[in-house]
């Protein structure tokens, strides 16, 4: 599949934009996987602990590997907390439920290994060397990873994190807009995973939010944007997270969802939709970019989108049946 360039190319300071790329699977373990991207992009291994693990120094920066569960990984507010004052016999103390801590979460990695999912947390990457990168779904592939069809049980996802073009409200709003307006799009081109669409992780906007935000009359500045969004949307878990976007951009901001260990600021939009389809021959991070540039390109064309969000709006406001009946001839459409 042929890598599509976004419609902006580099960000505010004239770098090409990075994209950061974050996916989940069964079938390997954090180690083997670490060997496997070692192998693939060079680097040192780092074992932080027995089911977390740092592969760095890679050509681009630190790859992090590990199970998706807290409850495998050494709590760090235990094992880093200070005894220098204690006495001796605190000291020791201390360091053998720091021990005890250790060896019961490594345990209880070693039973849940193959029940939760491996994770990649990818550097970011210039999205223009994005089919470099798809070599390591290839080999997880190879290395008999398995991805969110494998089983009814696995609601696993792959999430992009692409960088920001810029960071005012007229850019962000449209961005916005464009991706309401192909989210239901996407979802029929990914064919989302019916686990993944019971599970919380990647739900939809509401439509009362959508119809806000796509009025025409709706000219929010970046702080009412913000509000808004954290009011209409009290939850990580929506196909677009914007928390980290917004935690970048307002660190002060009282609201705590966006001081949550969770939310990492970062200059970027949080795309948490596509499954993990790593059964399917030559899936990987280019074919969920590809489908992510096309809402760039909607949210750059400013007379396009806006023609779409009046269309939106003006069908929303016939009468219901006739929006059931026509949804449900296009849905018998698409099983012929």
């Amino acid at each position: 599949m042929t890598l599509q360039a976004p419609p902006k190319r580099i960000n505010s300071h004239g770098e090409i934009r990075q994209v950061g790329v974050e996916i989940e699977f069964a079938g390997l373990p954090p180690r083997d996987t670490a060997m496997i991207v070692r192998e693939l992009f060079g680097g040192e291994l780092n074992v932080v602990s027995p089911h977390r693990l740092l592969v760095e120094d890679t050509r681009w920066g630190e790859f992090g590997i590990e199970l998706d569960t807290q409850y495998a990984h050494p709590d760090k507010s235990l094992v880093d907390d200070p005894h220098a004052e204690d006495s001796e016999w605190a000291r020791h103390q201390h360091q053998r439920r720091v021990e005890f801590h250790q060896k019961t979460r490594e345990l209880i990695g070693d039973m849940v290994t193959g029940l939760v999912p491996t994770e990649i947390v990818c550097p970011p990457i210039p999205w223009n060397e994005l089919e470099d990168l798809d070599a390591l779904f290839e080999a997880l592939r190879e290395h008999g990873a398995k991805g969110t069809d494998a089983s009814l049980l696995y609601g696993f996802g792959l999430h992009l994190n692409p960088e920001v073009e810029r960071f005012d409200v007229d850019y962000l709003l449209a961005m916005l807009r464009a991706y309401l307006l192909l989210a239901g799009w996407l979802r029929d081109e990914i064919k989302v995973d019916i686990t993944r669409e019971m599970l919380p992780h990647a739900n939809p906007f509401h439509k009362a939010y959508a119809l806000k935000v796509l009025d025409s009359r709706y000219k929010p500045d970046l702080d009412t944007l913000i509000d808004d969004y954290l009011h209409h949307n009290p939850t990580r878990n929506r196909e677009l997270d914007l928390l980290p976007l917004f935690a970048y951009l307002r660190p002060d901001h009282p609201n705590e969802l966006l001081h949550t260990q969770l939310t990492k600021p970062r200059p970027t939009f949080h795309y948490r939709l596509p499954n993990a389809q790593l059964s399917q021959p030559g899936w990987g991070s280019v074919t969920e970019w590809n489908r992510w540039v096309e809402v760039e390109k909607l949210a750059a064309n400013s007379e396009v989108l806006l023609a779409r969000c009046a269309e939106y709006i003006a069908d929303h406001n016939r009468p219901m049946l006739i929006r059931i009946k026509e949804k449900l001839f296009r849905w018998l459409r698409r099983k012929r």
